[in-house]
């Protein structure tokens, strides 16, 4: 079912995987960090949902129950919230990892390298902020890379910016190549909203 799914998963991986070793120096990802999961929106397509709750099904009982626990607290905040950006601490993470990470979606797979937007302007993580990637070149008051933190550091490799946004990653052009379909796209917490409402049932099931 997933099979030409996972074929661009693997593309997309052996890209991000030269990017992220070319910016190792400014790079400060570790495992427990859990930032980029804790205050979000989380755009996910159909297809990245479908294949996200493949991952959770083959979770233990117990983690699945925590699952949707979380979810369950985070759609009642949803729909008490009055606001325009509803962010939240995304349900699959436990203990600050990651439950489903071989599953997760493109968003998750690309958060902690610099995006270099369609004006050609980079565009560094809000971690950097937080001391973590790219905080070492970063002026934090201009939000734009300092030359005298980069030469202080002395390392060759320049800090560089990707075109990984997730309207590219998700383009038309990606789905012809690799005869996917990611379909609508929404909010993760959304999808499951949809499914308490009875939008779209057995989400879980």
């Amino acid at each position: 079912m997933f099979e030409n799914y996972e074929k661009y998963l693997a593309f997309l991986n052996e890209k991000l995987q030269k990017f992220f070793e070319s910016q190792k120096p400014f790079i400060f990802c570790h495992k427990g960090c859990a930032k980029c999961c804790k205050n979000a929106q989380f755009p996910y397509s159909l297809l990245e949902i479908r294949y996200l709750l493949a991952g959770f099904l083959k979770l233990d009982k117990e983690t699945q129950d925590k699952i949707e626990e979380n979810l369950q607290t985070i759609v009642k905040k949803k729909k008490k919230f009055r606001g325009k950006i509803f962010k939240y601490e995304c349900p699959f993470l436990i203990d600050d990892v990651c439950s489903v990470y071989e599953y997760r979606g493109v968003i998750c797979r690309t958060f902690g390298l610099m995006t270099n937007t369609l004006e050609q302007k980079l565009r560094a993580p809000f971690c950097y902020e937080k001391g973590l990637n790219y905080s070492n070149v970063m002026n934090i008051r201009t939000r734009k890379i300092s030359p005298r933190k980069y030469k202080k550091l002395g390392v060759k490799e320049e800090p560089l910016g990707f075109n990984v946004s997730y309207k590219f990653l998700t383009d038309r052009s990606f789905e012809e190549d690799f005869n996917i379909r990611f379909g609508e796209v929404k909010p993760l917490i959304n999808w499951f909203l949809d499914e308490v409402e009875g939008v779209d049932n057995n989400m879980l099931d």
